[in-house]
């Protein structure tokens, strides 16, 4: 399980494991906005609380942000919701491909990757979508904003409580 890390402004800093914030939580160094009644932890006093799901830190900290994600395979299927991205196509993203044939010059960047099915990448092959009448669902583009968050974290969709906290993405 993973939780939202917000600076003490509300700005969303990254994704980290529950394991951190709990950490945080009783080291006094972040406050809980949002918890889990679904997940409980019981301490071995017999003491049981609510797995935190939004925390704030309660000082404020200068983070350099990164407005590009790392271009990773995991980034890549949270971008492409683990979908082949060949229009018409509904199976799963097994394969990362490159738009551009590394062959043919293609760079290995985030406007010249997507997912495909294992079927689409075998006939592709070095071909030019063009080349076989093709077409992308979207284009592919870096994430951005608070997409870069979760693309690092190599999440898809995020839970509905995080949504608030989150203005650029939709919710689940």
């Amino acid at each position: 399980m993973t939780v939202l890390l917000l600076n003490a402004s509300y700005e969303p800093l990254r994704v980290i494991a529950l394991r951190r914030a709990i950490g945080l939580v009783f080291a006094g160094k972040v406050d809980l906005l949002e918890s889990s009644d679904e997940h409980l932890l019981h301490t071995s006093g017999g003491d049981v609380y609510e797995a935190p799901v939004v925390v704030r830190l309660r000082r404020m900290v200068k983070v350099p942000f990164q407005s590009v994600a790392p271009l990773s395979r995991r980034a890549i299927e949270a971008r492409d919701e683990r979908r082949c991205q060949v229009v018409g196509c509904d199976r799963s993203g097994q394969t990362v491909d490159h738009v551009v044939p590394r062959s043919r010059g293609g760079a290995h960047e985030w406007t010249n990757v997507v997912l495909m099915c294992t079927r689409h990448n075998s006939h592709k092959g070095a071909h030019l979508l063009s080349e076989l009448g093709w077409h992308l669902k979207r284009e592919p583009s870096a994430p951005r904003g608070e997409l870069v968050i979760l693309a690092r974290a190599g999440i898809r969709q995020p839970p509905p409580a995080w949504t608030p906290y989150l203005p650029g993405i939709a919710a689940a």
